[in-house]
């Protein structure tokens, strides 16, 4: 159907969304305009949907949100283990959110599934914790994460508490496109309250939630005994990390958190920041001036939703430095090891996840105290999948999985990255350093002389729109393609092929033991690794390197900065 058609039909459709109207107007004569917001549906993949909020198909807006929430109710409907159970639904503090979360229920509603609506905004692993107590068929959680303020979206799970499977992801989408926008309408609030099928969910729900975090510790008598010794300051960056995580450390004994004033609160254009992103060293804008005045041992900051968490400790010198999302897992790895070997609580039959893109360093800890690490693709369904295994089979105890995009996590009561449970174990880490006579930083120096030097970087190329994702197809296919011997003057020892679910050694293909994913990854020698993946939420690519130094972290920065760049040359062409 052409651009202007369908122009007119959400035209009509955006009758009462004044805002949507107004911006129809302002692009009917702009072409490129309108092929952004008509060329194709907004796509929903098995962490749901994410886009600019705004008019069209192709848009987060209140019609959009309506259809995938129909699309996910007609998914749960014919599914006979989803009969019967509810929908827990959560959101953040973007724009639109709470408005969003509240028609997904009425929609679900309409449709004879029950709604358990979280009363106020409230973080991502709180949801993910109160899918698996309430035994829901799903959950939904209207957020965008640490994306800038244009941004909303449509994160769902599936029963057990971990974002939806790529069996079930396909059959929502297939749903959705099933469905004209016209035919997701809402049940009133009242009705559906009096036929029982909506219901809220508040202060009961959290104090499970807290209660199960503080459970996860690894040394609760040490942070109950010189807690209070420790100064933190902590920004929420406008988000639902606000009152979760300041409960949590409350609780635990740490009672000296400062939490930054100016980002306290939420915010839905973020207005403290470029982007409410706690990757984003500019993120600690506000709260290192802070830590200054007060003297603090470290900062904790996590996005919108709070499933991330960024670190800022102190070096030697006395000044903070951002943490990587790789350091902080790594410190957060050998906390929890090390404090369970001292102890005689470490399982024989331990086991930690990662992600392939993520530190090798973790590869080393993990060997030196006897526990076996797994990894697993980008994302952390997969993570969710391993505790799944390990509970099904019993042959593993889960400790801790991390992503290097700053996602923790310990235990198996939430089933995605807990910023709230990381924040805490981070405190309790930064609490046995102090028990030391060591900062955070000075623990992570003596990994690196033990272990050696690991370091890593990371770039994404944005290519949004039609023409964007082209580029990103073309770049693809020329790492599917032929197999370089070198990259970056490093020698080319294998590649994984995720795609085609094999890894080519030596030009011997051997069958890779994992789902099939648009990503390829190359071993190269000296320890070195490359990685390249679209973006399963934005219109990015990502290309991915690290490398090794026994005795240098400059060496084996300024290796893996060279193999970076020699990396995307190779992908652009």
């Amino acid at each position: 159907m052409a651009y202007e058609a369908l122009w007119d039909q959400w035209m009509t459709l955006s009758r009462d969304e004044e805002d949507l109207r107004q911006e129809l107007l302002r692009i009917r004569h702009d072409p490129k305009a309108l092929e952004d917001r008509f060329y194709q549906d907004l796509a929903f993949g098995t962490g749901g949907m994410r886009g600019i909020i705004g008019a069209g198909r192709n848009r987060m807006n209140i019609f959009t949100i309506r259809r995938a929430a129909a699309g996910l109710a007609d998914h749960l409907l014919r599914d006979p283990d989803s009969r019967g159970k509810c929908v827990a639904i959560g959101y953040d503090s973007r724009k639109y959110s709470a408005r969003f979360a509240k028609q997904t229920a009425l929609v679900l509603a309409a449709r004879g599934v029950k709604a358990c609506l979280f009363e106020g905004l409230r973080p991502v692993p709180l949801l993910s914790f109160a899918v698996r107590q309430l035994d829901a068929a799903a959950g939904v959680v209207i957020t965008a994460s640490h994306n800038p303020p244009a941004y909303n979206g449509f994160k769902a799970y599936g029963q057990d508490g971990a974002q939806l499977s790529p069996e079930a992801a396909d059959s929502v989408t297939r749903r959705i496109r099933a469905l004209g926008f016209e035919d997701c309408q809402p049940m009133e609030e009242q009705a559906a309250l009096d036929a029982g099928l909506l219901s809220y969910l508040g202060e009961p729900m959290d104090a499970k939630y807290n209660q199960m975090v503080l459970g996860l510790m690894v040394r609760p008598e040490l942070a109950r005994a010189q807690g209070d010794k420790l100064s933190i300051v902590y920004t929420p960056l406008h988000g639902a990390g606000n009152l979760p995580v300041r409960r949590a450390l409350k609780e635990a004994g740490f009672t000296r958190v400062h939490v930054v004033p100016e980002q306290e609160l939420p915010d839905p254009n973020f207005s403290t920041v470029k982007a409410p992103n706690p990757e984003d060293p500019a993120a600690f804008t506000l709260a290192i001036p802070l830590a200054q005045r007060l003297d603090a041992t470290i900062i904790l900051g996590t996005d919108p939703d709070c499933d991330r968490l960024g670190v800022c400790a102190r070096d030697t010198q006395g000044a903070y430095r951002t943490l990587s999302g790789n350091q902080i897992g790594c410190l957060m790895l050998h906390h929890i090891l090390d404090s369970l070997k001292k102890t005689g609580r470490l399982p024989g039959n331990a086991a930690a996840v990662k992600s392939i893109v993520s530190t090798n360093l973790a590869n080393a800890i993990c060997e030196d105290y006897g526990v076996t690490l797994y990894e697993v693709l980008t994302g952390f369904k997969f993570v969710g999948e391993k505790i799944q295994q390990f509970e099904q089979t019993g042959s593993h105890t889960f400790l801790f999985g991390f992503e290097e995009s700053y996602g923790y996590l310990t235990g198996t009561s939430v089933r995605d990255k807990d910023a709230v449970n990381a924040a805490l174990m981070m405190a309790e880490a930064a609490c046995a350093c102090m028990a030391e006579g060591l900062t955070l930083f000075e623990r992570l120096q003596q990994l690196y002389q033990r272990y050696g030097y690991y370091a890593e970087q990371t770039q994404a190329g944005d290519y949004p729109g039609k023409e964007g994702a082209e580029t990103i197809r073309a770049i693809m296919k020329r790492m599917h393609g032929e197999l370089p011997e070198h990259i970056g003057g490093l020698r080319v020892l294998a590649r994984r092929d995720y795609l085609k679910g094999e890894e080519m050694i030596d030009g011997q293909p051997y069958k890779l033991d994992f789902p099939p994913a648009d990503v390829v990854y190359f071993k190269l020698e000296k320890g070195a690794w490359a990685c390249v993946r679209p973006s399963g939420t934005e219109p990015k690519i990502k290309f991915y390197a690290g490398a090794m130094h026994r005795d240098s972290m400059e060496q084996a920065q300024r290796a893996t900065k060279e193999l970076l760049d020699a990396f995307v040359a190779l992908g652009e062409g």
